[in-house]
């Protein structure tokens, strides 16, 4: 059994567990903060595999995933990356957020996302066959992406395809007491608040709130900081750096937890 704790929200586990059987390699597609990385640790830990995460950036180069030339007092020595490294010993390698990677960066994984599965390493002159135990995992945020930040067909096509989103209000109240601590109380409000940021998001706010925040503003009320000013410095502030906009979500805020303090 798991250690970290996961509620499942459709299928996922399963088709991840086929996947896994399978040799096939998945995409997670989601917003920010809905539990795409929890998600893959789960699984991880789960299956009893390595989980090998990698968050993508416009810096990321090939070498930081397949791996770099070092040299120290004995010469030069052949480094792997955390790709290759799960290719060769088994392991899911996570790739987060992976439209944020360069293109030429992300051509590496097609030898490994099709019936090859194979990486190539020519600065090594070596072809790694993958570890049965091998699983590639990518994943990204729709509501970033944009025209020249996408996935190509010709990748995208590659991957089993899993849409996430936050969860419902009950579930998300459950996560909630269960990872914070906060009594049922508490925890209706600020999934009501959250619920109602989401739906001005178009018109008021450009972020959506993610249930890691939820999660933060509990553990700070649980611990005894002030419930305003724990929503205040978790939620509000990581929404918007516009005054007026904060002084509209405080009030929102204050609405649900007029006897916060009593």
């Amino acid at each position: 059994m798991s250690n970290i704790y996961y509620l499942e929200q459709k299928n996922e586990v399963n088709l991840f567990i086929h996947a896994s059987k399978l040799n096939l390699p998945i995409l997670i597609k989601g917003p920010t903060g809905c539990g795409k990385t929890r998600f893959i640790e789960h699984m991880g830990e789960k299956l009893g595999r390595k989980v090998y995460t990698v968050v993508c950036h416009d810096d990321l180069t090939t070498a930081d995933l397949v791996g770099r030339h070092l040299i120290d007092e004995k010469g030069t020595y052949w480094q792997d990356g955390p790709l290759t490294k799960a290719v060769r010993e088994g392991g899911i390698c996570y790739l987060d957020e992976i439209i944020e990677a360069r293109k030429d960066t992300t051509v590496v994984l097609h030898s490994l996302a099709d019936y090859r599965r194979v990486l190539p390493i020519d600065k090594i002159g070596e072809t790694i066959q993958a570890h049965p135990d091998f699983m590639l995992v990518v994943s990204y945020n729709p509501g970033y992406q944009s025209m020249l930040k996408g996935m190509k067909p010709s990748t995208k096509q590659r991957f089993l395809s899993l849409s996430f989103d936050y969860p419902t209000e009950e579930e998300e109240r459950a996560i909630l007491i269960k990872e914070s601590g906060v009594d049922a109380v508490i925890a209706t409000k600020l999934i009501k608040i959250v619920t109602e940021l989401r739906r001005l998001k178009e018109s008021e706010i450009h972020e959506d709130v993610s249930t890691r925040l939820v999660i933060y503003a509990g553990k700070l009320i649980k611990e005894g900081f002030p419930v305003l000013e724990a929503c205040q410095h978790a939620i509000v502030e990581s929404l918007t750096d516009d005054d007026e906009t904060i002084k509209v979500l405080e009030q929102l805020v204050a609405l649900h937890f007029e006897e916060a303090d009593e």
